[in-house]
């Protein structure tokens, strides 16, 4: 009876050993800190600085800035995007509009809201 009594405390002593996390999955830990984050829209503005022109650019710029309340880089970067197109989300022309209000530009914001209002509403889906 001891006998097996000892063969079962090695095995549970085994499977518990076993079982144990080793240092090994922490190596993640230490080799993230090597690397550095790299900041997106930083990088988006440098490529819209260098000339780049597209509509998901500008949407990603403004919309970022906007969020960050950020409101008049928002307006610079909506400014951009309503001079490549106006066929946009009736989202964009608020925030847009907002962005000019911010900065003290509330003609062409109220010039924005009243453009917004003749737009054709967009119906969502359910």
């Amino acid at each position: 009876m001891k006998e097996k009594l000892a063969i079962v405390m090695l095995l549970t002593l085994f499977s518990i050993r076993a079982s144990a996390q080793s240092e090994k999955l922490y190596q993640t830990d230490k080799v993230s800190d090597k690397y550095a984050y790299v900041d997106v829209m930083k990088t988006y503005e440098r490529v819209a600085a260098k000339g780049y022109k597209s509509v998901d650019l500008f949407q990603k710029l403004g919309n970022s800035s906007y969020a960050k309340c950020n409101l008049d880089k928002a307006a610079k970067w909506y400014r951009e995007l309503f001079a490549l197109t106006t066929d946009l989300e009736p989202e964009y022309y608020y925030r847009y509009a907002e962005s000019l209000r911010s900065i003290s530009l509330y003609q062409e914001a109220d010039d924005l809201i009243a453009k917004l209002k003749t737009k054709v509403p967009v119906k969502k889906k359910a």
